[in-house]
């Protein structure tokens, strides 16, 4: 059972299996110390009144425990049979367990019970450990857990419990003995033990994925690269003639970065982050350019095919002025098509290629693939990344571009075998966009202003959430709100598109693009239009329900407005009723518009693994750490994992065997094997 529902096969399986809080059983309380807000409690006394009620499924036991000062029931649903025979009226018990309210009377349902007496010892801190409602009805309840680890331990001796971090780091960073460690992290005698262990056992884990990162980086530092050793005319003719307005200076020093990595012979690994419209794009299309100056070949790849047709679309633009070839392969890319592409790619006739992960698969061969730059976006791994690196005979150059700014830690962790630059420029002329808050009662007010500005010449987004969980309703309320909007701007004047994600792919894109070319004045949609969309012209952005998206995502919508001269606007419409945290999602909206503030804020409200849906990735699975409450450590074990892996690379040297052995592990089960 355990194996099956916790994965918990081995002895060792079982003493990393940690408890997730602990209840301090050294005080007993009396049932009239019960309050509303009463969670957990212990008590002692008389138990009378047993009897069973129900039948079949339904029937439980019932009993009821009194001291002094009041009683209360207590009630067992499972086990009921054994409980009514082992438990005997008139005798005095010591329970534990949840407080309920029925009716506002109080009741604990499957307590833990034992009898009061001489003997009975008053429990100190006891751990709670996460388990399965089958283990649960199998009678494998928190107390039995315990009680199988507290036997392992009287079963084992310091000595069975390696230790693997090398003693200068032990005594470098106070940290206690693994055994120890292990020991208290489940049956802790006092706070300061279970605080060693809590800070030696985080450690160790992000110091594992610190060592596994500059492992990494290490091999980068080694591995082959081409040379792009010229700047030719591609370069020249695109950076004197065609682009669109001049570099700024962070871009201007971004492209140098890149040059000076692709000229050492090691291999580029390089993340670009910048703030929404700073111009990664421009960024990227300079350093294909350079490959292609240098007779190699370059991809580019989205996490999905609306990403992909939107860069293939803006890199085609850019490049329309010279005679290059930019192709386009996702998964619904035509066989024919696929055929001519596939056949480009490997004779060389194709310099460009834009698509999905569809790039990665094995049936894709270039003649000679010099860079692959990867629009990140937080989904591809380090797996994915190194699968690029097979399709040629020394590995391309990688250039990770993301979507958002990275808070410092998460980039520590989820990029930390990268290199990084930062674009924290944007383009000049631009204006900083103006973020209000409203409530419904004002829509009136706001959909005038809309018109105002529409009336201008200007163009607006609605954009409505749309959440699987509540889909139906959702998009019931996405056609509410459009024939709403069609009331506001009368059709006789204007002309309103709707988009999303039930729709055909090609009417999507036709009302995408009435809306790009200045045919429809009002855009209503879904989040499809989160990322990728670029219309100048569009100034205003009505973001409806805004307390059901992320800072990140409401950060991203924002961004699809104020890619013009124009001033800009962005509405974020709620209910009038709002939680504190949505208040406080919507105060740091209206307050800041500087990406990097925003991504750190939502790493402290929501956490790394909602945030980039890398929960299930593996990326970020610590059993105790948190990148966020826990950046102090981090930032301790990378420095210790920098330094230990410079001085013994290999770790050959005896003191680090036992980290050699872990790691290796560690790597057989994860995503950090490195795919060549």
């Amino acid at each position: 059972m355990l194996r099956k529902e916790l994965q918990i096969g081995t002895f060792n399986d079982l003493l990393f299996h940690y408890p997730y809080r602990y209840f301090d059983r050294t005080e007993l309380n009396k049932i009239s110390d019960i309050k509303p807000d009463t969670e957990y409690i212990q008590l002692a006394g008389t138990l009378i009144n047993k009897f069973e009620e129900g039948v079949g499924r339904k029937k439980r036991l019932v009993a009821t425990l009194y001291d002094e000062t009041g009683r209360i029931e207590l009630i067992w649903f499972q086990g009921a049979q054994w409980m009514e025979k082992t438990l005997k009226e008139d005798e005095k018990y010591i329970i534990f367990g949840k407080v309920s309210f029925f009716n506002g009377v109080p009741n604990i349902a499957h307590p833990e019970i034992e009898p009061l007496n001489n003997e009975t010892a008053i429990a100190g801190m006891q751990p709670v450990y996460p388990t399965t409602e089958k283990l649960k009805t199998r009678g494998i309840s928190n107390r039995s857990f315990a009680k199988i680890t507290h036997s392992l331990f009287e079963k084992i001796k310091p000595g069975d419990v390696p230790e693997i971090l090398p003693s200068e780091i032990l005594s470098e960073y106070k940290l206690c003995n693994r055994f120890y460690a292990l020991r208290w992290i489940h049956f802790p005698d006092s706070d300061e033990h279970l605080r060693a262990a809590n800070y030696r056992l985080k450690w160790e884990e992000l110091f594992i994925s610190q060592m596994q990162i500059a492992k990494l980086r290490l091999q980068h530092s080694i591995q082959k690269g081409w040379k792009f050793e010229k700047v030719g005319h591609n370069f020249n003719d695109f950076f004197n003639k065609h682009l669109p307005f001049q570099l700024t200076n962070a871009q201007k020093r971004v492209v140098k970065e890149i040059r000076v990595d692709t000229v050492t012979g090691k291999q580029m690994n390089r993340l670009v982050q910048g703030d929404v419209g700073s111009g990664k794009t421009i960024v990227a299309v300079m350093a294909m350019l350079l490959a292609l100056d240098n007779e190699f070949q370059a991809c580019m790849m989205a996490p999905t095919e609306i990403l992909a047709q939107q860069h293939y679309q803006s890199i085609s633009k850019l490049l329309s002025k010279m005679d290059l070839k930019v192709a386009i392969l996702t998964g619904t890319t035509k066989a024919k098509e696929r055929k001519e592409i596939l056949k480009g790619l490997a004779d060389g006739s194709i310099s460009f290629v834009v698509g999905t992960h569809a790039l990665i698969e094995q049936i894709v061969q270039f003649k000679n693939l010099g860079l692959a730059v990867i629009d990140e976006q937080h989904r591809f791994g380090v797996d994915q990344r190194s699968k690029l690196w097979s399709k040629n005979e020394i590995a391309p150059h990688i250039l990770v571009m993301t979507a958002t700014p990275i808070p410092r830690t998460l980039a520590m962790t989820l990029y930390g075998d990268l290199d990084v630059s930062v674009i924290d420029e944007l383009p000049p002329g631009r204006q900083e966009i103006k973020t209000v808050h409203r409530i419904d009662m004002a829509r009136a007010n706001v959909m005038e202003f809309i018109r105002r500005e529409v009336d201008k010449g200007r163009q607006a987004y609605i954009v409505y959430p749309l959440i699987e969980e509540s889909e139906k309703m959702d998009y019931e309320s996405l056609m509410a709100g459009y024939e709403q909007v069609k009331v506001w701007f009368n059709e006789n004047k204007y002309k309103v598109a709707m988009v999303h994600g039930k729709q055909l792919a090609d009417e999507r894109e036709r009302n995408m693009k009435r809306f790009a070319s200045g045919d429809a004045n009002v855009l209503v949609a879904t989040t499809v239009i989160e990322v990728g969309v670029d219309v100048p012209n569009a100034s205003v952005m009505l973001v409806e329900s805004a307390e059901r998206f992320g800072l990140s995502q409401l950060h991203q919508l924002r961004g699809r407005v104020g890619r013009g001269s124009e001033q800009s606007y962005c509405i974020l419409m709620t209910g009038n009723k709002l939680s504190n945290e949505s208040k406080q999602r919507m105060n740091i909206m209206t307050s800041t518009s500087n990406g990097f503030i925003i991504a750190e804020k939502d790493l402290e409200m929501r956490g790394p693994g909602d945030m980039y849906g890398t929960r299930q990735s593996g990326v970020l699975k610590f059993k105790l750490a948190d990148i966020v409450l826990d950046s102090y450590i981090l930032e301790q074990t990378r420095t210790a994992a920098q330094k230990l892996t410079q001085e013994d690379p290999g770790l050959i040297l005896p003191q680090h065997r036992g980290l050699k052995y872990i790691m290796q592990e560690h790597s057989s089960q994860s995503h950090w094997r490195k795919i060549s």
